[in-house]
């Protein structure tokens, strides 16, 4: 660990989830966009952007740049951040996978994996604030992942230590009353949804512990098409992310630059009865960013205005990871 973190203050894929507890319907989506993707713009001017472009939400990583959850007078912040988010007229969702918030040497670190205590502790810490001010937001959901493992520690202790992690941080939202979305992501401990469902399980199948289910991640990784993890996954769904995507190759991509066929996507989401956010995920490109997201809302309003109805498709074995990229 740094100085400068030391001074921060302290299942098998074939296996459906379970039956979503809402009824199923048709009725629109409503789609995000990342504040990760807006890094060089103001907080208040990424929410003006996205209000004009008619988004419904924003989903709001906690950094440096636009809501530090170490900042000074941190509850003052938060407050003008959610006074600004509801004069945008905007939904949120809350996010912790800011790369160096927590060690400016070492992205996503420390995780809930973590070898050393104090690591665990901090990562604990980050999402413990970052669930205090989803609720002063109202958010729809708290967003984490799990990381991935440190050298010399076995599977067994990384999955003791995150499912400790996970069960602390159910508490605080617990006692918050906050829904968490976990996220498998490509290349960690939990990478797809067979882990997310392990893990869900070894927890007690809580509702509070939902999942944040990334479009791209199923073209990557899954061994399902798109809409059938969508379904797979309809029954604890708290938050989407969506973007386009190559099988294979972790690198989150605009609409149109990858293989994934998204109207039947939409529709499989609709059909789920989904009600939460659909946030597009692109950290990559904040230097285009107010054009990226035009470009993104048009994408998809024009593919959930088209009729899609997915053609039945063998399940495909996964394909190994790219080493070209493999985090965001």
């Amino acid at each position: 660990m740094t100085a400068h973190q030391a001074a921060r203050p302290g299942g098998t894929p074939g296996v459906a989830l379970p039956a979503d507890p809402h009824p199923a319907g048709t009725g629109r989506l409503r789609f995000a966009y990342g504040t990760n993707g807006f890094a060089d713009h103001r907080l208040t001017d990424a929410l003006a952007v996205l209000a004009d472009l008619g988004y419904d939400g924003v989903s709001l990583t906690l950094d440096h740049q636009h809501l530090d959850p170490y900042a000074p007078a941190l509850a003052a912040r938060v407050r003008e951040a959610g006074r600004a988010i509801r004069r945008a007229g905007l939904a949120v969702v809350v996010e912790t996978g800011a790369r160096y918030l927590l060690d400016p040497m070492r992205k996503h670190r420390p995780t809930l994996l973590s070898a050393e205590p104090e690591g665990r502790a901090a990562r604990q810490e980050l999402l413990r604030r970052a669930i205090v001010i989803g609720a002063e937001l109202g958010a729809e959901a708290v967003h984490f992942w799990s990381g991935t493992p440190d050298p010399g520690t076995t599977r067994d202790e990384a999955w003791r230590r995150l499912e400790e992690g996970c069960a602390t941080a159910l508490a605080d939202a617990g006692r918050a009353g906050v829904r968490l979305a976990f996220e498998p992501e490509p290349g960690m401990l939990v990478a797809d949804l067979a882990g997310y469902r392990r893990l869900w399980r070894s927890l007690g199948a809580p509702d509070r512990f939902g999942l944040t289910l990334d479009i791209g991640h199923c073209r990557c990784l899954e061994p399902y098409p798109e809409p059938r993890c969508v379904e797979l996954a309809a029954g604890t769904l708290a938050h989407v992310q969506i973007e386009d995507m190559r099988r294979g190759v972790h690198e989150h991509l605009p609409f149109g630059a990858g293989e994934i066929d998204f109207p039947p996507v939409l529709d499989a989401l609709r059909t789920a009865g989904y009600r939460g956010l659909v946030s597009v995920e692109l950290p990559r490109h904040s230097h285009a960013a107010t054009a990226t997201a035009r470009h993104s809302i048009e994408f998809l309003r024009a593919a959930a205005a088209r009729t899609a109805v997915p053609a039945p498709r063998a399940p495909r074995a996964p394909a190994p990871l790219s080493k070209e990229v493999t985090s965001t």
